[in-house]
């Protein structure tokens, strides 16, 4: 009977690591994204709205730009992983006989709930309305989209996710009124972002965002059927797809046409990383992407080193295991004041960044406790 004990403990360890490239690659995103918002609280001069407004901020130098352009990988990896886990998570209860039903059930509270996260708790940490439509909220829609689209093929749901992402240049809306409250509203979400009419703000719309989640489920829904055991030999494809999505990448801002939804106006290196984030431009997807990948393919590298639990990748993995509730907490521990009250001062780079380094240990202690806590209360605390 001991010896059947240690098997088991034994045994539920390996199989639990075998995607823990996926945590790996959410904790790295995160944390980048810690640094955009802590940044965003404490910084006169952070950038930010790419693409709501066509030229870049003139008081941005190439570090404070660089500073931002890191964090676009963020936004894109937390979209497509949400695709990728709600995938691995459909075929999971289906292999252990939940009904459809149920199942879609459980996609769409998911769902809600996610709106009602981005109403009374995100955005009240970035002083917006609630009626704000954030990456939160943007993803939450999707969950609910998704409790019916799931049940379209794999490569029909490949297949939609590259149109809309490929022509989302050519969406018009024009027949949603503009001039009243709810079609304003309509066509922000869909695909026209904007700050402009109060509190109708936008900056995540579902085009092309949903066609990003759409890869991700495509991408789950093959790792679901893949023999973990050849893991290691995703490394190669996930680097292939990371180094030609970032040569088109060169490709369409040289070209300056399709694909640009902020054009370059030279070739001065500040007006090629000035690229469109609300929406997305295919420029702006193919960079992060392309990153991702490789990141993906450095989670695998460290997970065959056996690193996953280790030190700074531990940390990162730990983040990767609770990633809504890190991204709900980080928001307010950040910001460090009530709603609607200013920043008191503001900081220089180098003293947000020691913010910043120091508010990740205090994520880390808190991301470690609610980990315990969610594997001692997972049904109460499945949706967080």
């Amino acid at each position: 009977m001991a010896s059947q004990t240690v098997q088991v403990t034994e045994v539920i360890p390996r199989r639990m690591t075998r995607l823990q490239f996926i945590d790996f690659t959410r904790g790295l995103v995160m944390v980048l994204m810690a640094w955009d918002h802590a940044s965003n609280f404490w910084n006169q001069v952070h950038g930010g709205i790419e693409g709501i407004f066509p030229y870049r901020n003139p008081n941005l130098d190439l570090v404070w730009t660089l500073a931002r352009f890191v964090t676009h990988y963020a936004a894109p990896t937390f979209v497509f992983l949400s695709g990728v886990s709600l995938a691995l998570s459909v075929h999971k209860r289906l292999s252990r006989g939940d009904s459809q039903r149920d199942i879609t059930l459980h996609i769409i509270v998911r769902g809600l709930l996610l709106l009602v996260f981005e109403a009374l708790i995100v955005s009240p940490a970035f002083d917006l309305p609630r009626y704000y439509f954030g990456v939160i909220a943007c993803i939450g829609v999707g969950l609910i989209i998704f409790s019916v689209y799931r049940r379209l093929p794999a490569t029909a749901i490949l297949a939609f996710s590259l149109i809309i992402i490929l022509t989302q240049q050519w969406v018009d809306l024009s027949f949603i009124p503009f001039d009243v409250a709810w079609g304003h509203y309509l066509r922000r979400i869909i695909a026209e972002p904007g700050l402009t009419w109060h509190p109708y703000f936008t900056l995540y719309t579902l085009v092309p965002w949903f066609g990003v989640m759409g890869l991700g489920w495509t991408f789950g829904s093959f790792l679901d059927g893949f023999d973990r055991e050849k893991l290691p030999k995703l490394k190669t494809p996930l680097v292939v797809a990371g180094v030609a999505s970032i040569a088109l990448f060169f490709v369409v801002r040289l070209t300056n046409g399709y694909g640009n939804l902020v054009r370059r106006w030279s070739m001065d290196i500040l007006d090629w990383l000035y690229i469109s984030k609300y929406p997305p431009s295919i420029a702006f997807l193919l960079w992060t992407l392309g990153g991702m990948c490789l990141f993906m393919a450095v989670g695998i590298w460290l997970q065959e080193k056996g690193w996953s639990d280790k030190n700074v990748v531990g940390a990162l993995h730990t983040f990767g295991r609770v990633p809504l509730f890190f991204y709900l907490i980080h928001l307010w521990l950040y910001r460090l004041r009530l709603p609607k009250v200013p920043a008191p001062f503001y900081l220089n780079l180098w003293q947000t960044m020691a913010w910043w380094a120091v508010g990740l240990v205090a994520l880390w202690l808190l991301s470690s406790r609610y980990e315990k806590l969610k594997r001692r209360y997972p049904r109460f605390l499945q949706y967080i």
